[in-house]
């Protein structure tokens, strides 16, 4: 994920922004006194032959790889459906190969994403949202990653898409057009709209593109997109941010956060999601699973916290 990354992050404040004022009565409309918050976390793919041995068992063939990735972690940021539609085929596979607790997050194709009218009107859209359907109960939050070029002066547009979008396939928006983030003004009908069609948004945490961490929640899903600088210190304090924000938002009525670690080219992305999992399980009223790593030259499971 090369979007927002520094070489030199010295001089980046990553203190979390507040959160809008509106967050408390949105998450209080879901809110659920009964339920836990249902916490996913994971990576940004599967096939990741430098693992075996550690975030894999000892031995693991590419054929197994989506398996063993399902046994660490209980959800995945899906960004192979942006370059293609999968098969029926393959979606029953990737059923088949992950846990009854597992969730897909599946990004919308660049066919749809990138063209001009939102992929509106042609076969797309319904060809997606056909094969991601056959994930069934391991469908997660789909997120649409709109283009550099879609400003604020595009949101009739998104309109027109969110409320073509079948309602029933859960979905949310990252946005990266500086215009969107210049003030209160350029977002206010941006939110509006993504609570009006109960849509989530993304937060994306990278240095170079602190605007694009607005913090807006819009419904009871958050998903956070946290792109790590090589377990620099400050990753692990920002991690310790997140978890403050998310105990109050805990207590706000959130329902579902996904929270997906990138680090460069993915190696270490284990380790940091390992470290938020093992804070998460200290808190009452979340629940999520993570990952138990193999100490490489024993083959058995170890903790690295």
């Amino acid at each position: 994920m090369k979007f927002g990354k520094l070489p030199d992050i010295s001089a980046v404040d990553f203190s979390l922004p507040k959160d809008p004022v509106e967050n408390a009565s949105v998450l209080a409309k879901k809110k659920d006194s009964a339920a836990a918050l249902a916490v996913y976390v994971g990576c940004t793919g599967w096939s990741m032959p430098e693992w075996v041995g550690k975030v894999y068992p000892p031995g693991t063939k590419t054929k197994g790889f989506l398996e063993a990735y399902g046994e660490q972690f209980n959800t995945i940021e899906l960004n192979t459906t942006h370059y293609r539609i999968p098969t029926l085929e393959l979606i029953h596979r990737w059923y088949q190969s992950t846990p009854a607790d597992f969730k897909f997050c599946p990004k919308i194709p660049q066919t749809i994403s990138h063209s001009r009218n939102l992929g509106l009107g042609g076969e797309q859209i319904p060809l997606f949202c056909e094969a991601v359907q056959a994930l069934e109960e391991k469908l997660g939050c789909c997120f649409m990653q709109l283009p550099p070029y879609f400003g604020v002066d595009r949101l009739g547009k998104l309109e027109t898409f969110l409320n073509a979008f079948p309602s029933h396939i859960p979905l949310a928006i990252e946005l990266r057009h500086e215009s969107w983030f210049t003030g209160e003004d350029s977002s206010r009908g941006l939110f509006e709209l993504l609570e009006r069609t109960d849509s989530a948004t993304v937060l994306t945490d990278v240095a170079g593109r602190r605007d694009v961490l607005h913090m807006r929640l819009t419904n009871g899903v958050g998903m956070v997109r946290f792109v790590g600088n090589d377990l620099h210190p400050t990753d692990y304090e920002r991690i310790d941010d997140w978890m403050t924000r998310l105990k109050g938002w805990r207590d706000q009525g959130l329902q579902e956060l996904y929270f997906f670690t990138h680090e460069p080219d993915n190696l270490k992305a284990p380790e940091l999601a390992d470290y938020l999992v093992r804070c998460l399980k200290g808190e009452v009223g979340i629940q999520t699973r993570g990952p138990e790593f193999y100490a490489s030259d024993q083959g058995e499971q170890m903790s690295l916290f």
